[in-house]
């Protein structure tokens, strides 16, 4: 088994397991963690939190042994088994966290940049290396990683392949809290914790909002927004929300 499930306190944990081969995605580990994730999207989650088994990598890239020989239909289906996953954690309705320590490179940062938030330890190291083999990023990372820190900044770390520490990672606005716990599952637990013992059901439609903010242009986004909004409202959680603030007490969400 190359990805491993479990679930705490309704939250998913994925763990890429090849600690062996620091935990580089080949074609075993993409299969299991669609499996993982068609399961996980059935469920009512509060989050999923995606990490990596042993302490010298979080995923450092794609499976290299792989690539070898490959023909051009080869490459792009395998591209596309690459890219449908990472989306497919994209579009989860509840938050995904990458929590990272040691290394996050290639396919490993663009599992990453897949989730909705991003936390590393003090000594993660980040980037997107494919340039030094002759290829470029493959499984989302040209689209997301301008989208997250800007097209120019995006375009240094893949056209010099460059591998930063985790303060260059948090200055621009690639990760959103570095850590120094040696329990990475344990570090994104209190990280979710933060946003509050539960999350109203009004997250998905917070997720699809924001998620659709790059791909639309501002009326279109402005009528989405307006439309998830309302959706918002009819729920429980809306209703209990509003009487809690009212009552002056905390609110209990069920996620209804």
């Amino acid at each position: 088994m190359s990805a491993e499930l479990k679930y705490q306190n309704n939250i998913a944990i994925i763990t890429l397991k090849r600690p062996e081969a620091r935990n580089a995605l080949n074609t075993e580990m993409i299969a299991n963690l669609e499996s993982i994730v068609s399961k996980i999207s059935q469920r009512s989650l509060r989050a999923a939190i995606f990490t990596g088994d042993g302490t010298q990598a979080f995923c450092a890239g794609a499976d290299i042994t792989e690539l070898q020989h490959r023909s051009a239909e080869r490459h792009l289906d395998t591209i596309r088994k690459g890219q449908n996953l990472f989306q497919q954690i994209h579009q989860l309705n509840f938050p995904t966290l990458a929590c990272i320590q040691g290394a996050a490179l290639g396919g490993g940062l663009e599992l990453a940049l897949a989730c909705t938030f991003r936390i590393c330890s003090t000594a993660a190291r980040l980037g997107l290396p494919e340039i030094k083999l002759g290829l470029i990023p493959g499984y989302g990372g040209t689209q997301r990683l301008p989208r997250l820190i800007g097209q120019s900044k995006a375009l240094e770390l893949i056209l010099s392949g460059k591998i930063i520490n985790a303060e260059e990672a948090f200055r621009i606005g690639l990760v959103q809290h570095i850590f120094e716990s040696e329990d990475p599952v344990n570090a994104g637990l209190q990280y979710l914790d933060s946003f509050g013992a539960q999350f109203p059901a009004a997250v998905q439609h917070a997720l699809k909002a924001v998620q659709s903010a790059s791909d639309l242009d501002i009326h279109t986004g402005l009528a989405l927004e307006a439309d998830l909004f309302i959706g918002a409202s009819q729920t429980a959680d809306a209703a209990e929300g509003i009487y809690a603030f009212l009552a002056k007490r905390p609110a209990q969400f069920q996620q209804k």
